[in-house]
């Protein structure tokens, strides 16, 4: 017999069961022992990362008593096209060191209101700026967001260099910790008010407070102050004698803003320093042609940046022709000096352009950029008459009729297959609601002419068929085709008195797109740069001809060929109006805004197109009827003149399919058998008349009654009669 023996079996160990959270393909252990154990470790080792980073990094920091000896490297020169320096940036760094209390106390506090409002909370960095900075940059896929601390920005300005790279940023913030843990803020702040760049090759605030002011920091007024803070955020950019003051205007307000919220300053002290006019002293080191140089420096600050501009060495040979821009500063001032006694025009602007390849060959942005404002005393952007440090070449104004071409050229093409010999009615119009107003446009001289054809038209420049011609090739396309020419306006909401100038343009734009009529429809893109260097001779950016076609080279021709009638806009303008040269073809198109605002003259010969801005700053208005031929055109053709002198006569090239065809003189249709008159015109292939005569018909009459044949009228008694029938401007 078989016995079984009993024991017991142990009951089995159950492992404890620890909850875990699938994040992606790693399991996280819930477990709250385990969780810190992990943290700790990982705790551990970022502050071993960053130790061993902060030690890699510190050691690029300077002898503490050296961060103020850096030397600007070497300067930017700026040529014009023969290699003649026209001006120097930054050649001679000024730099005077003072103590925080030689500083006045507004400045200190303007310069912490606008650039780190906690500068004296945080260790160097701010965290919330740099976690805003991280999540733009990410948005836009690129480095884009500052969120710098002093600190910081003392970093990048003494120490690295201001590329948008990560590995300079982490550099910028282990260097900043550094130098917080070694100065005190008051040493810091001292460091960066000496240190940073304020334009007009003046480093720190002293040298700065002397260069625009005239004075020690320490009699720095609030609004001044204001000024002073404002700047180190893009000086070329807020340079006060550059393009861009209202923009330095405004960030100047915003620091008194951010001063009187952050309690250094009372609302009557922001209100006070607003509304104080404040006198910036003139640029005293030599430069050539000052508008132009300084819209290339303005460009060569935005495209390499201000630390290059101020010390990279670049040489940057530009498209300035000195001997045109001599020419067209002696014209400017001629022709203000005139304008000013007769027509209370105080101020004026030349842009010229070679339309082969777009180069631009002058720009005078005002009559003298050295002058003093007129009158005396006036505020800048307010009641200026005459302002020397706008550039009114890059300014938004009216153009007035100049505008006229674009429409023209956009119903000569094929689409639309309108011609010179198109029929219009020069009668009063009434286009419908504009607003809420009723859109009626008048001629400038008050007058309807009647039937007129597109050239006598656009010659004459007569503002009620131009409407017309907007009106049937639609607005959009004249929109389209002034942007296709190189109008970079916004040109919105003007409806159909886009054709009169409604919408603003730059000179600058306005002359391009001439240059561009004036090369047969192809557009070279306009350009002030022939080639950047840096320091060692290596080539940044050159010059390339890159041709495109955006006009139908017949349209182009059917337009330039109504420029340059002067038969044709004799009848407004007369025979010997200032739009000829005496011994070339040039075509010309004159532009006057409402009651005297600006005046304008454009025009060109297949080598150079140039144009004419005249009026005052602050829009006051010319008067005795200073329309554009009378207060522009003298500019423009004094310009031409010697501009083209001893250069040779060239014509415009004519497409071998342009056709010269008889057709009636009022119709511009093949003539009939009624038609009285004849003459010839010139038609694009694709826009050549096959429609007859349909103005001047024959009406069949009893010839024993005189009266209109009817059904029973017998053949033999039937005769034709002459009549003249006008039609609408619709298409047929």
């Amino acid at each position: 017999m078989r016995v079984y023996s009993y024991q017991p079996r142990e009951k089995p160990i159950k492992k404890p069961v620890v909850k875990s959270r699938k994040i992606g393909k790693f399991k996280w252990p819930l477990s709250t022992k385990k969780t810190l154990t992990w943290l700790f470790r990982l705790f551990a080792v970022g502050i071993l990362a960053l130790a061993i980073l902060f030690l890699y990094y510190a050691k690029d920091l300077p002898d503490p008593n050296r961060l103020l000896d850096r030397n600007v490297a070497e300067s930017t020169k700026i040529f014009a096209r023969d290699g003649q320096l026209i001006y120097e940036i930054h050649g001679e760094v000024k730099r005077t060191l003072v103590n925080l209390d030689q500083i006045s106390g507004q400045a200190k506090h303007a310069a912490i209101a606008l650039e780190d409002k906690d500068f004296y909370k945080h260790k160097g960095i701010s965290v919330t700026g740099i976690a805003r900075s991280i999540i733009v940059d990410i948005l836009k896929g690129r480095k884009a967001q500052g969120g710098s601390t002093i600190t910081q920005q003392f970093v990048k300005n003494a120490i690295l260099s201001k590329d948008k790279s990560w590995d300079r940023k982490l550099r910028e913030i282990i260097l900043s910790l550094a130098i917080e843990a070694r100065f005190n803020k008051d040493e810091i702040l001292k460091l960066y008010l000496n240190e940073i760049p304020y334009g007009r090759n003046a480093y720190g605030i002293e040298a700065a407070s002397q260069s625009y002011f005239g004075k020690s920091a320490r009699d720095l007024t609030l609004a001044e102050s204001a000024y002073l803070a404002a700047l180190p955020q893009a000086p070329t950019f807020y340079n006060p004698s550059g393009p861009n003051r209202a923009a330095l205007d405004s960030r100047k307000n915003y620091a008194l803003k951010l001063m009187r919220e952050q309690g250094y300053i009372s609302e009557a002290e922001e209100k006070e320093a607003r509304e104080q006019k404040v006198e910036f002293s003139k640029i005293t080191t030599g430069i050539l042609a000052p508008h132009f140089s300084l819209m290339v420096q303005d460009y060569l600050a935005n495209k390499f940046g201000e630390k290059t501009l101020q010390e990279g060495g670049l040489k940057v040979y530009t498209t300035l022709d000195l001997s045109l821009q001599k020419i067209a500063e002696d014209a400017i001032k001629t022709g203000v000096e005139t304008n000013s006694k007769k027509y209370n025009g105080h101020n004026a602007s030349l842009v010229a352009i070679d339309p082969k390849t777009g180069q631009i060959l002058a720009l005078v942005g005002s009559k003298d950029y050295f002058a003093d404002p007129e009158p005396a005393g006036c505020a800048p952007g307010k009641n200026c008459l005459f302002e020397p440090n706008v550039n009114v070449a890059i300014a938004l104004r009216q153009p007035g009729s100049s505008f006229k071409p674009y429409a023209y050229v956009t119903a000569f093409k094929p689409e639309f297959k309108y011609s010179p010999a198109t029929m219009l009615m020069d009668v009063t119009t009434n286009f419908g609601k504009y607003g809420d107003k009723d859109y009626i446009p008048q001629n400038y001289d008050g007058k309807e002419h009647g039937v007129v054809s597109m050239r006598k038209a656009l010659a004459g420049s007569l503002n009620i068929p131009a409407v017309k011609t907007v009106a049937l090739v639609g607005v959009e396309n004249v929109t389209q085709t002034a942007r296709d020419l190189g109008i970079t306006s916004p040109m919105s909401d003007c409806g159909l008195s886009l054709v009169l100038g409604g919408c603003e343009v730059k000179l600058l734009d306005h002359v391009a797109a001439f240059s561009v009529l004036a090369n047969g429809g192809v557009k070279n893109e306009k350009t002030f740069i022939l080639k950047i260097e840096d320091k060692n001779g290596n080539m940044l950016e050159e010059y390339k001809e890159e041709p495109k076609k955006v006009l139908d080279s017949q349209a182009v021709y059917e337009l330039t060929s109504i420029m340059t009638d002067n038969n044709a806009r004799s009848f407004i303008f007369s025979a010997n109006s200032p739009l000829i040269l005496p011994d070339r073809i040039v075509a010309a198109k004159t532009g006057t805004t409402q009651k005297w605002h600006d005046g304008w003259t454009l025009g060109f010969t297949p080598s150079l197109a140039a144009g004419v801005w005249v009026g005052n700053n602050d829009g006051t208005f010319l008067k005795n009827n200073a329309d554009g031929v009378v207060v522009a055109a003298p500019i423009w053709n004094k310009f031409m003149r010697e501009a083209l002198k001893d250069k040779p006569v060239e014509g415009f090239s004519r497409p071998e399919n342009i056709k010269e065809i008889v057709v009636d003189e009022i119709s511009g249709k093949l003539p009939t058998g009624y038609t009285p008159s004849t003459k010839t015109e010139i038609f694009a292939d694709y826009a050549v008349p096959t429609d007859y005569d349909n103005v001047h018909i024959g009406v069949p009459y009893d010839s024993t009654t005189n009266t209109p044949a009817t059904e029973n009228t017998p053949l033999n008694q039937i005769v034709y009669k002459p009549f003249t029938v006008f039609h609408s401007e619709k298409r047929d």
